[in-house]
């Protein structure tokens, strides 16, 4: 069966659609001797594909592994890090680390935690990660001082940063300890760089802890079952594997239809 070659090597876990797009723009891979281009087609049945001088086998073709780790203070969400930190993936043991393909889907900063899918599953990393999905991540954020409802009002919103204002949230007390810190349930649908730490900071109430609870349906302590603790992991549940992709395929449709009501303004 022919797919396109950057879509096998994002099943087969050797990287991201995104990535395997650029590996192929670098000159990295090669089909039947040639340089790949992209959106080629191949069948791993009788093409012969080499990434990095490495020949891929299909006996070699990796089982899907889907892991959620509840990330401590101090990790970096990479494979690798050139300031020598630990990553995730030294949180794994080398079974999973070495030869599987598997890495974090998304972010959380280094000095945040919580739930992290990882997977050596590149269309899902393609889908879970793609800015028009909009897929629902909640977080437990204690903040410096009282908010008061204009604040709440306005993260709600949307407030701008970098010239571009964020996607309207949802955003709930939980608690308020006087006028020293108070706890928020924040939900959004996007994701860029620190982006809850630098709202928090606009609106005049700088975060002290932050904690990632979820991702679409993923709870990180599930209602039933022991806690999953700091710097553990576990594999994701074929009902857990299976919600993901219902919530990927909804936010799909849901894309779709957007674009379909632009297009007939």
């Amino acid at each position: 069966m022919s797919e396109r070659v950057q879509k096998i090597l994002s099943q087969w876990g050797i990287a991201s659609r995104r990535k395997a797009e650029q590996m192929i723009l670098d000159g990295r891979v090669r089909v039947n001797g040639q340089p790949a281009q992209l959106g080629q087609k191949v069948d791993v049945a009788c093409d012969h594909i080499w990434v990095d001088g490495q020949r891929l086998r299909r006996e070699q073709q990796p089982q899907l592994v889907y892991l959620l780790l509840h990330k401590p203070i101090g990790i970096v969400c990479t494979c690798d890090d050139p300031a020598q930190r630990s990553t995730v993936l030294d949180l794994l043991p080398p079974e999973l680390r070495q030869g599987q393909g598997i890495h974090p889907v998304g972010r959380l900063d280094v000095d945040s935690t919580g739930a992290l899918l990882l997977t050596n599953d590149g269309d899902m990393t393609f889908a879970l990660t793609h800015p028009r999905h909009h897929m629902p991540k909640v977080y437990r954020v204690w903040v410096e001082g009282s908010p008061s409802a204009t604040a709440i009002a306005q993260w709600r919103q949307g407030v701008w940063l970098d010239g571009q204002k964020t996607l309207p949230a949802q955003v709930q007390i939980r608690r308020r300890q006087g006028q020293t810190k108070t706890l928020l349930e924040v939900v959004l649908r996007e994701g860029r760089n620190r982006q809850i730490r630098r709202v928090a900071e606009t609106l005049g109430y700088p975060v002290l802890q932050l904690q990632r609870t979820a991702i679409g349906p993923i709870q990180l302590q599930p209602k039933q079952g022991p806690d999953l603790a700091y710097g553990c992991y576990r594999m994701l549940t074929e009902t857990e594997v299976g919600l993901l992709r219902t919530q990927i395929d909804l936010l799909s449709k849901q894309e779709h239809l957007a674009v379909s009501e632009e297009c007939n303004v």
